[in-house]
């Protein structure tokens, strides 16, 4: 199975995201990641989608995505050319004794903490998929009480194809 990530310039109204994921549940195509937020012109949305599939069943989502009326403009982000990050937030159980050998893991991946409180500890992670694969695997030692992703948002590299409407 490949993976493609998908970087969409759509409408900024309202039930475009339902339309976009409407798509996807008719085909019967699972989406892995998706985000959205508002750009630089308020017209339009930034609609990152991460699929998974063999090669065929990924070019016919993109032909499909690419149909839609309020898609403005559909990039295939692939590795090397662009950057891609997604945010984690955790929240340990942590007593005095395991702080300093959580703050130890945190600086080591440059994660964030947040939120103190006496018997537990909210962590901020940002980074490609693997570092934070990476993390969660080495704090698997604590109990890891909740746990949240944005999924994975990104941007492919250079001014070149920058689309301006």
């Amino acid at each position: 199975m490949n993976q493609r990530v998908l970087s969409m310039l759509v409408d900024n109204t309202s039930g475009v995201l339902s339309r976009v994921a409407g798509l996807f549940s008719r085909r019967g195509y699972n989406i892995d990641s998706l985000t959205v937020g508002v750009t630089a012109d308020p017209r339009y949305s930034r609609m990152t989608v991460v699929v998974n599939g063999d090669e065929q069943i990924l070019d016919q989502i993109e032909k499909q995505v690419r149909k839609l009326v309020d898609v403005a403009d559909v990039k295939t982000l692939k590795p090397g050319d662009s950057v891609n990050r997604e945010l984690i937030m955790v929240k340990l159980r942590a007593d005095a004794k395991d702080r300093q050998g959580i703050n130890a893991i945190c600086d080591i991946f440059r994660a964030k903490v947040v939120d103190v409180a006496k018997s537990s500890m909210i962590i901020e992670l940002t980074g490609d998929q693997g570092k934070l694969s990476a993390f969660l695997e080495l704090i698997r030692d604590y109990e890891i009480l909740e746990l949240a992703r944005t999924g994975m948002t990104g941007l492919s590299r250079g001014a070149d194809d920058v689309r301006y409407l």
